[in-house]
């Protein structure tokens, strides 16, 4: 062998020396990149595996919160739906009583209502054409309690039931339906507690 083969040989070793290192090199960079992107792959994995399950957890707490306000909205509004539909049929009540108990409650109404003033008390056609002998008397009678005067006229008012009184022409809706009206939110509050507590 002459001393070119010899030098041609010798590179040729150092030149495949350095490229079994350098691919070594290369294989163990490639390993190392690998094992940093599975870890990576794992934790991002792990990561989004935990989001899905907290995802999941509050997509279930938000329609179990959802299911309940659905709920607690029906069961309001089907106590809504029973205390309006109480009141109708106490209102109806009123409206059916015979003609004494029916009365009966006038004279309470117009106890609350008289003022220590001359009034007139207005009534319905068919209460004006029901009213039992001796009313007028006792109105006046409740209008003197309270320091005042009464008469009941022959003229007649659109109401349901019940009457309008007027002093000095103003004149106080205390018909039925009126005193319903206007004390409906009391009167819920106490369906309410009469039927749900």
């Amino acid at each position: 062998m002459t001393g070119l083969d010899k030098m041609i040989n010798q590179i040729l070793e150092e030149a495949d020396s350095s490229a079994n290192e350098t691919l070594e090199k290369a294989r163990q960079a490639s390993a190392e990149i690998l094992d940093s992107a599975r870890a990576e792959a794992g934790k991002l994995e792990n990561e989004i595996a935990e989001k899905s399950k907290a995802d999941i957890a509050n997509f279930k707490d938000r329609m179990i919160s959802s299911n309940d306000l659905k709920r607690r909205t029906a069961i309001l509004a089907a106590k809504q739906e029973i205390i309006a539909d109480v009141l109708v049929k106490a209102y109806e009540s009123i409206m059916r009583k015979p003609d004494a108990e029916y009365f009966d409650i006038i004279r309470k109404m117009l106890k609350e209502y008289a003022l220590a003033e001359n009034g007139v008390l207005y009534f319905s056609d068919k209460d004006l054409g029901r009213l039992p002998a001796g009313f007028v008397k006792e109105a006046q009678e409740i209008a003197a309690a309270k320091g005042g005067t009464i008469s009941v006229s022959k003229e007649t008012r659109n109401i349901d039931g019940g009457f309008v009184l007027a002093y000095g022409g103003i004149e106080e809706n205390c018909s039925v339906k009126a005193l319903f009206d206007s004390r409906k939110d009391e009167l819920q509050d106490k369906v309410q507690k009469l039927l749900f507590s």
